[in-house]
C-alpha cells in the first residue's frame, strides 16, 4: 500500500514504513501528527485519486528529529576586476516516520 501527500510545496511518495526528509515542520521530536493532504492511495488493486485530495484519507507520521542539508555555495565572480563573492546556505529539515496509511 502507498500513497501520494503532499507537504507544502512537495508531493511525497510514501509507504508505511518509510522515512522521509521534508522542510521544517514546527514539531517536537518524537510527537505524532496526520497528514490530511493525501492526493492518491493504493492498496495493490485498487486506486483511489483524490479530487484534488481523497476524502477521508489520512496518514499517521512520527517526527524523528531535525537537521540541515547539506551545504548550497554560490560564488560569484567577475573577472579583471579583483571583486569576487561566496555565500552558503544550509536548508532546515525535518525527518518524519510513516506509522499508519488509513482510507
Amino acid at each position: 500500500m502507498y500513497a501520494i501527500v503532499q507537504l507544502g510545496s512537495e508531493q511525497f511518495k510514501v509507504s508505511e514504513g518509510d522515512v522521509i526528509t521534508v522542510d521544517h515542520l514546527q514539531a517536537e521530536s518524537g510527537k505524532k501528527m496526520a497528514l490530511e493532504n493525501v492526493l492518491m492511495v493504493s492498496d495493490g488493486k485498487d486506486v483511489k485519486v483524490g479530487q484534488p485530495t481523497v476524502s477521508g484519507a489520512k496518514i499517521e507520521a512520527q517526527v524523528l528529529q531535525d537537521g540541515l542539508a547539506g551545504k548550497v555555495v554560490a560564488f560569484k565572480y567577475w573577472r579583471r576586476k579583483a571583486h569576487a563573492f561566496k555565500k552558503g546556505h544550509r536548508a532546515k529539515l525535518t525527518a518524519l516516520k510513516i506509522t499508519k496509511i488509513k482510507l
